[in-house]
C-alpha cells in the first residue's frame, strides 16, 4: 500500500487534495482538528480508501502520538507523501492585531509543518523516496494588508521549503510548495469577490480541484526533478 497524509484534510482545498491522491492510488490520511463530520464526508468521497487523524498540527505532543500510533500498527510501511495544508487566518490590520491572533496563525503554519514533516522525514530518507507539499499563499509571495501574521507564517514556509529542499534531494525526497490566489473555499468567505476578480486577469476566483491537480503532480514521480519550487496558482493576478 502507498500512504499518503493530508494536513488540514477535511474540507476546501485539503479534500480536494485527498480526493486526487486517492485517484494516483493512495491511502490518505485524513487529517483534522475537530471538523469530524465533514473528514469523515471527505473519506466518503475517497470511497472509505483512508483514515481519519484528528490533531491539532500546532500540539506538537499530539502530532507524535498520532503518527508514532500509526506507525506502530503499520511497521512495514511509511507514509510516502505529506501535503502540509493546515493554515488559519486572523486578518486584522497589526496596529489592532492581538498577540494571540498573531502566535495561532503562526503556530498553525509554522510550527505545524515542523512538527508533522520532521514526524514524517526519517522514513522518506530510509527508503530513498519521499514526496513533501507545502500549501502557502500568494499572500506569502506579495503580502496583503490586513494578513501581516498570515503573510509572514506563509512567507516563512516558502522559505522553509528552500532550505529543506537543498537538505533532502541526494535522498530522492522532493520538496515543492504551491502557492494559490483567490480559491473558492472557506478561507475567502467575507471576501468581495465581484471586486476581486476584477483585478484577476483569468476574471474568476480558482476551484480547489485545480489547486489539487498541481500537488498530485508535484506528488508524482513526473516531478522527481522539480524541488524547492514555489508554484503560483492564481490566475495571473500575480507572478
Amino acid at each position: 500500500m502507498k500512504y499518503a497524509l493530508v494536513t488540514g484534510g477535511s474540507r476546501g482545498i485539503g479534500r480536494a487534495v485527498c480526493q486526487k491522491l486517492h485517484q494516483m492510488g493512495y491511502e490518505v490520511l485524513i487529517n483534522y482538528v475537530s471538523n469530524r463530520e465533514a473528514a469523515q464526508e471527505t473519506l466518503a468521497l475517497i470511497e472509505g480508501r483512508g483514515e481519519l487523524m484528528q490533531f491539532d498540527v500546532a500540539d506538537g505532543a499530539a502530532v507524535t502520538a498520532a503518527l508514532e500510533g500509526w506507525k506502530a500498527a503499520h511497521p512495514e510501511e511509511y507514509i510516502e507523501v505529506l501535503v502540509n495544508n493546515a493554515g488559519i487566518r486572523r486578518d486584522n490590520l497589526l496596529i489592532w492585531m492581538e498577540q494571540a491572533d498573531w502566535k495561532k496563525v503562526l503556530d498553525t503554519t509554522l510550527d505545524g509543518f515542523y512538527n508533522v514533516t520532521h514526524a514524517l522525514l526519517q522514513p522518506m530518507l530510509l527508503h530513498k523516496y519521499g514526496r513533501i507539499v507545502n500549501v502557502t499563499s500568494l499572500s506569502g509571495i506579495k503580502g496583503l494588508p490586513g494578513q501581516t501574521n498570515y503573510s509572514a507564517a506563509k512567507g516563512g514556509l516558502i522559505a522553509a521549503t528552500k532550505a529543506l529542499a537543498q537538505e533532502v534531494a541526494r535522498k530522492k525526497v522532493t520538496v515543492n510548495a504551491v502557492a494559490p490566489g483567490f480559491i473558492h473555499t472557506d478561507m475567502v468567505e467575507g471576501l468581495d469577490e465581484a471586486t476581486l476578480k476584477k483585478d484577476i486577469p483569468a476574471a474568476r476566483f480558482g476551484d480547489p480541484g485545480e489547486v489539487a491537480a498541481l500537488v498530485g503532480f508535484l506528488a508524482s514521480p513526473d516531478a522527481s526533478y522539480i524541488t524547492g519550487e514555489v508554484i503560483s496558482i492564481n490566475g495571473g493576478l500575480y507572478t
